[in-house]
């Protein structure tokens, strides 16, 4: 079993609206390690900055060229095929406005998207993509997976595969 080490740091204070938030991105990154089927050395970390719109803006237009915030951003720190042997998985960065805003569009709890995001990240991190259907499905069936696990419903169940919740396309 792995021990995942989380650096959490809220960056901004809109993150104080979610009670405990640092502890919910701890659960979520651990989970999502143990359910991701790759092997990993035992001890493995990630860092989390829990930022606002502004902020993941401005790395979302300087890493990935498109000048708007997005729910999640992941950076793995190294390729797929170099995860199992890296004691260092990647940095997440989450944008809060955007993560609420989509709770309260999709009807579900902040703690709830929140941890799904997370899951997703990590997955990211791990070297799990969605860019086709067939990875999409891998994907999808081990983020429900994990957040069974913590208690969370499958963010997927109203799933339109042509417009997806809340007109949108597959994946957070």
């Amino acid at each position: 079993m792995t021990v995942v080490s989380v650096d959490c740091m809220a960056e901004s204070a809109l993150w104080d609206a979610l009670p405990g938030a640092e502890a919910l991105v701890e659960a979520a990154c651990a989970a999502a390690v143990a359910g991701a089927r790759r092997r990993l050395l035992p001890e493995v970390e990630i860092a989390v900055l829990l930022a606002d719109d502004a902020h993941v803006q401005s790395v979302n237009k300087e890493w990935r060229g498109l000048d708007k915030p997005t729910n999640v951003l992941s950076f793995p720190a190294v390729p797929p095929d170099r995860v199992a042997g890296s004691p260092v998985l990647g940095d997440l960065i989450l944008a809060f406005e955007t993560c609420a805003r989509e709770a309260e569009q999709d009807e579900k709890t902040l703690a709830g998207h929140v941890s799904h995001l997370v899951v997703h990240g990590v997955l990211h991190l791990l070297g799990y993509d969605h860019l086709t259907d067939a990875e999409a499905e891998e994907m999808e069936s081990l983020e429900v997976e994990v957040l069974a696990g913590l208690g969370i419903p499958d963010p997927y169940r109203d799933f339109d595969p042509d417009s997806g919740p809340a007109g949108k396309t597959r994946g957070p």
